[in-house]
């Protein structure tokens, strides 16, 4: 970036972030040279830094930082020397948009990954220089910029990088150019920037989706323009940038939660205060959107894996064929199939076996069983320090080492059948499901404790199963089989907000990827509910040709099926997420449970079939 002598910098700094919202900044490396007005994304776990200029002229280098080490490597190149573009990733694609050769103004939208030649996919109706950039799902959002004329752009657009098809949104509130952008959810938040001249900074924060809608989503505390703004798990991140005193080194914390309708920042030099912002609603999903695959997560084998828990055995379905391609044995009564926090590893839980099986999800092959007793269900906690290995049969919560799964700690639990579960936003707290008990608990995850139980309306009669939070954060779904229906609890307050009915003998929920849809499968009917997180409401039901059983499962990485086991049918169903048709159903083993769809989007995984966020 520029200093503020408006020199260029070579300095890589790293900014942690902790969950109470305090960023720390560190000098970890330096680049070869001092470049500034260069594109970066973020591709599995290393940043990569495209083209740039050093006040001389451009470069066409695309370099690998390592965010650990600070270490510097050559990636690849651009197809010419450029500065002033943005760029953004979609599933481990770098796309670069607009910039500057030193002599000519660019309209290009050029595609990049490692160990792939960058490329041409798209071009702007015109040429620009300093848009803002960022994904909205699948789809690229190009906000403003700066034109050849001087001016400032108005524009919207959103481009599909599948098909190169460059579509006009609705236009800005106002010419807007040198605005930094990112990925919140489904959609693109943009924010500050300034008009054509330096004197016309912006506060305000705005919200376009996939669609190109255009919406206002708060302000900021001053002006800001040229700023970085990298997404959190809290929220966003504004590193540096631009303000009517000059450059700043603030680092600010937007997270987003209204209050009072505006966007709150304390701004620190070296880290912010926990700032309040209603830059976008909060989505706890943001992350795990379609193809956004990360980390290990790029290099593994698309599979479903099925665990038969009376055959005591694992099928692995290609999902491109939809046929079985391998088959083995595991330990006794397999119940699930979890990705681990690092997404390096799946287990298959053997319950009775009192074991794991883990499999390398780069060739799809089983290990070694490593000896763990009763693990039902598997869980990690959002900072990946333990994993929660859920002990149905001995009323436990063993909280064990991540890798080696050392017992570390052992939490009773009071009541009988807990076994499912999910974090609360922040990941301070969990709520568990108790399907013998018909209770729910609050479990404190730094203090390793039960802080509070909640008896649900049904009594005893109850069966809790599955647990999902909305993406807001506000509220937990609890599928209730006895019910047939799902339970709205919140967990802050430990209490029932509501009940909606979906179907018979209800069990496993999964949000669909643009995080607008929360799927509930029907076991007793055959069917899955389509229930609108904004509503709060059923908005389709898909039933399955035939009756059947859908039970546990996970959507596709690209958001377009949904994959259930059928647990006391032998089967497995495909189903469109467009419109619930069956596309497959495959028979496999005897009582196919908790399968497990593989690779799947986000940063980190929270267990059961695949929690990632």
């Amino acid at each position: 970036g520029l200093t503020a002598a408006d020199t260029s910098s070579a300095e890589i700094v790293r900014v942690s972030v902790s969950a109470g919202g305090r960023a720390t900044a560190h000098r970890i490396g330096r680049l070869p040279r001092a470049l500034h007005d260069a594109a970066a994304v973020r591709i599995g776990r290393y940043a990569y830094l495209l083209g740039g200029g050093d006040g001389i002229g451009q470069h066409d280098g695309i370099l690998r930082v390592d965010p650990t080490s600070g270490a510097v490597t050559p990636a690849g190149r651009l197809p010419a020397p450029s500065s002033d573009q943005a760029a953004a990733a979609i599933g481990g694609v770098a796309y670069v948009v607009g910039g500057y050769t030193g002599t000519r103004w660019l309209d290009t939208v050029v595609a990049w990954r490692p160990g792939v030649a960058a490329r041409v996919v798209a071009h702007l109706p015109f040429a620009v220089r300093y848009a803002a950039v960022a994904a909205a799902g699948s789809r690229l959002v190009v906000a403003g910029g700066s034109l050849e004329s001087g001016a400032a752009s108005d524009a919207v657009f959103v481009v599909d990088p599948a098909t190169g098809t460059v579509t006009r949104g609705r236009r800005l509130p106002a010419p807007l150019t040198h605005a930094g952008a990112a990925s919140l959810g489904a959609a693109a938040v943009v924010v500050g920037g300034r008009g054509s001249s330096k004197a016309q900074r912006s506060a305000r924060v705005l919200v376009i989706t996939a669609a190109g809608r255009v919406s206002t989503g708060g302000s900021l505390r001053s002006a800001l323009s040229d700023e970085s703004v990298v997404p959190t798990g809290s929220g966003l991140l504004l590193a540096g940038g631009a303000t009517a005193s000059g450059t700043t080194a603030a680092l600010t914390l937007l997270s987003p939660r209204v209050v009072s309708g505006r966007a709150t920042a304390a701004v620190h030099a070296t880290a912010p205060a926990r700032a309040a912002a209603n830059t976008a609603p909060l989505n706890v999903y943001a992350a795990a959107g379609a193809n956004m695959l990360t980390g290990a997560a790029l290099h593994a084998l698309p599979r479903i894996y099925v665990p038969n828990s009376q055959s005591n055995t694992v099928d692995v379905i290609d999902p491109a064929t939809r046929r079985i391609v391998s088959h083995f044995a595991v330990g006794a009564l397999p119940q699930h199939v979890t990705p681990s926090w690092d997404l390096r590893t799946l287990y298959v839980l053997n319950d009775k076996g009192n074991s794991l099986t883990p499999i390398d999800p780069r060739t799809a092959k089983p290990g070694t069983p490593i000896p763990v007793d009763d693990p039902y269900n598997l869980y990690f906690t959002p900072d990946g320090r333990f994993a929660i290995v859920v002990a149905e049969r001995l009323h436990r919560l063993d909280f064990r080492d991540p890798h080696t799964f050392a017992l570390r700690h052992s939490l009773h639990v009071p009541c009988s059948g807990v076994d499912h579960m999910d974090f609360s936003a922040d990941g301070r707290y969990l709520i568990a499901s108790c399907e013998f008990s018909g209770i729910m608990l609050k479990v404190d995850v730094r203090r390793q404790e039960v802080v509070g139980t909640l008896n649900l309306p049904d009594g005893s009669r109850g069966m809790p199963q599955d647990v999902k939070l909305s993406p807001d954060g506000k509220v937990f779904y609890v599928a209730d089989m006895m019910a047939n229906g799902l339970w709205k609890i919140d967990g802050a307050h430990l209490r029932v907000l509501g009940f909606l009915p979906t179907g018979r003998g209800v069990h496993g929920l999964y949000p669909s990827r643009d995080a607008r849809y929360l799927y509930a499968t029907n076991r007793g009917e055959g069917s899955v509910s389509v229930i609108s997180f904004a509503t709060r409401k059923i908005v389709k039901t898909w039933r399955i040709p035939g009756g059947g059983s859908p039970d546990m499962g996970g959507v596709s990485a690209d958001g377009k099926v949904l994959w259930l086991s059928g647990r006391y049918s032998g089967v497995v169903y495909a189903l469109s997420t467009t419109n619930g048709r069956l596309l497959a159903k495959i028979r496999v083993g005897s009582s196919p449970h908790g399968l497990s769809v593989w690779p799947q989007p986000g940063r980190y995984s929270l267990g059961h079939t695949g929690i990632l966020r």
